[in-house]
């Protein structure tokens, strides 16, 4: 009898034993996933920050400038005045912001736009790494629908395939774009790749600035960086519509005349683009920032800081002295009653590996 028991008890601990296992693995595995949340959550949330500091718009990049550009049109040769400056001439990474360089290195080519390209192997294994993209293998677009996926989606793929369409090897592209930055007098602008997945692509805000300039006054180039939508149309296949990634700019005191967004985990996120506010042009080039859509609100601060101090931003003589950045849960009191800004929202989490080089 007491033999019996034992077995009956033991068999009861085997049972429970065989429940509790899954459970306990299924616990481990949400804690895990639980923890590679929280090590990433700096880049997926945005947090409030004020929208002045020290009397000047609470700009979040490490590198950064803004030009005014006054009643000039945006694609004027002259250089714009500067109404603030932090760290604007130095070196970073600068991510898919390369695709300005490559994109008028073809056009430079010749590239025929109504010409068909066809996504093949190699362009798969210069892009891989990157961002996922909407260009499967042995899909064919004009060159057309490549320009705006290249500028308007930053999909990796579309720029060997253009370099190939003007008969250029990656390694051909990315001297011609080398030689396109030299011939624009960028003296800190080199290319180690076309695409931006490389961390050794570097720029500085102005000169990025003048990369965006070239772009946006091409007669091809320019009205791409000005749409905010397009579908491209591969033969034989369902149409692929693209919205510009600069386009979270825009607000109701900003209008976006062409822009161009950038990441990969040494550049961060980043964002050089040509708005008009208050009927004045300003460009803006915001490098470095550690939110997705902090570069956005770095765009509407300056905005707001620019309608609420019109006489400092049209005719200051020197550019603003920018404070250092200020951390974002840190709330800084304003030398002006801050115009509340919509950057406190929670940003969806990057859709790309590790460096990767993406919107």
């Amino acid at each position: 009898m007491g033999m019996a028991r034992i077995h009956r008890w033991a068999s009861i601990v085997v049972v429970l034993i065989a429940v509790g296992a899954p459970a306990q693995a299924a616990a481990k595995k949400q804690a895990k996933r639980h923890a590679l949340t929280t090590r990433h959550k700096h880049v997926m949330l945005e947090r409030h920050v004020a929208a002045t500091r020290g009397g000047q718009p609470n700009v979040q990049a490490l590198a950064a400038v803004v030009l005014d550009e006054g009643g000039r049109p945006v694609y004027a040769k002259n250089p714009g005045k500067e109404i603030f400056a932090r760290n604007p001439d130095k070196e970073r990474p600068i991510a898919s912001i390369s695709k300005l360089a490559a994109t008028l290195a073809v056009v430079d080519k010749g590239l025929e736009l109504e010409g068909l390209s066809t996504i093949n192997k190699s362009d798969i294994e210069v892009a891989k790494g990157g961002a996922r993209s909407r260009l499967l293998e042995g899909m064919t677009l004009s060159n057309r629908d490549l320009l705006h996926a290249a500028l308007m989606g930053s999909d990796n793929r579309a720029i060997p395939a253009l370099g190939r369409a003007v008969k250029m090897t990656p390694p051909q592209l990315t001297a011609a774009m080398n030689a396109k930055a030299r011939q624009l007098g960028l003296k800190n602008t080199r290319f180690h790749e076309p695409t931006g997945l490389s961390t050794a692509n570097v720029s500085t805000p102005r000169e990025t600035i003048a990369m965006l300039k070239q772009v946006i006054a091409h007669p091809v180039l320019g009205p791409i960086t000005r749409r905010a939508e397009y579908e491209a149309h591969p033969v034989g296949k369902p149409p692929i519509k693209y919205i510009n990634t600069d386009h979270q700019a825009a607000r109701g005191n900003v209008q976006v005349l062409g822009g161009k967004t950038g990441y990969n985990d040494d550049a961060r996120y980043c964002l050089v683009v040509a708005t008009k506010i208050d009927g004045r042009s300003y460009y803006m080039s915001f490098l470095g920032n550690e939110g997705k859509l902090t570069r956005f609100g770095d765009v509407a601060r300056v905005a707001d800081w620019i309608v609420s101090h019109p006489a400092k931003a049209g005719t200051a003589p020197a550019p603003a002295k920018a404070q250092p950045a200020a951390e974002e849960t840190v709330a800084t009191a304003p030398a002006a009653p801050p115009v509340p800004l919509p950057v406190g929202v929670a940003a969806p989490p990057p859709e790309t590996p590790t460096a990767s080089a993406t919107p």
